[in-house]
């Protein structure tokens, strides 16, 4: 299973990213983790990142390529399948991820769109409590405004190569989970064994 996740902040990305993962036993990739942990790390890579995460803005499109890519082509090779989460943002990181994977054999079969009214994603995110730097309601604010700008023109790039799936994101965890599933193991169904 090869699946990418476009979801504003709030929509559940990660949750979703984690069980889809579970069910069709593939790594999940997310970007927003990676660069958490390189921020941690303190590395060079790092302190450029952090100040992208702490203000909500985006990261560049080549130090998400650069951090992420080996992390896909190896997930493919060894498993087959990969759930991207938070990766492609933007269209040239989706124009890059399509060039990956045509390299590694593994083009995405599914983008699904996870998506939820405003307020509830604002609800939400205000009330992680995880003290998270980019989850104040003015970042908040901002990352919403971000995604608005850069990642809903994906939407559209992924619905032209005929692998878009919209899912609405303000039901229960559990309902929207039970929504993937029913999108994507047909999916899973039809592939050939081997």
């Amino acid at each position: 299973m090869r699946v990418i996740l476009l979801a504003p902040p709030g929509a559940g990305k990660g949750t979703q990213g984690e069980r889809i993962a579970s069910r069709y036993d593939v790594p999940h990739i997310s970007s927003g983790d990676l660069f958490r942990q390189e921020v941690a790390s303190g590395s060079e890579l790092g302190n450029e990142l952090r100040r992208y995460v702490e203000s909500g803005d985006l990261v560049p499109d080549n130090l998400v390529v650069q951090l992420i890519a080996d992390r896909v082509i190896e997930a493919a090779a060894e498993s087959g399948g990969y759930v991207l989460d938070g990766f492609p943002r933007t269209l040239p990181q989706a124009e890059a991820a399509a060039e990956i994977a045509k390299t590694t054999n593994a083009t995405a079969q599914a983008a699904l769109h996870l998506d939820a009214p405003r307020e509830v994603l604002i609800k939400r995110l205000a009330g992680r409590g995880e003290n998270r730097a980019d989850d104040s309601e003015d970042v908040v604010r901002h990352r919403l405004e971000v995604y608005d700008a850069s990642t809903k023109p994906l939407i559209d790039y992924y619905a032209s190569r005929g692998i878009l799936m919209h899912v609405d994101a303000s039901l229960s965890m559990d309902d929207v989970s039970k929504e993937i599933f029913r999108v994507l193991d047909p999916i899973r169904d039809s592939e050939p064994e081997g």
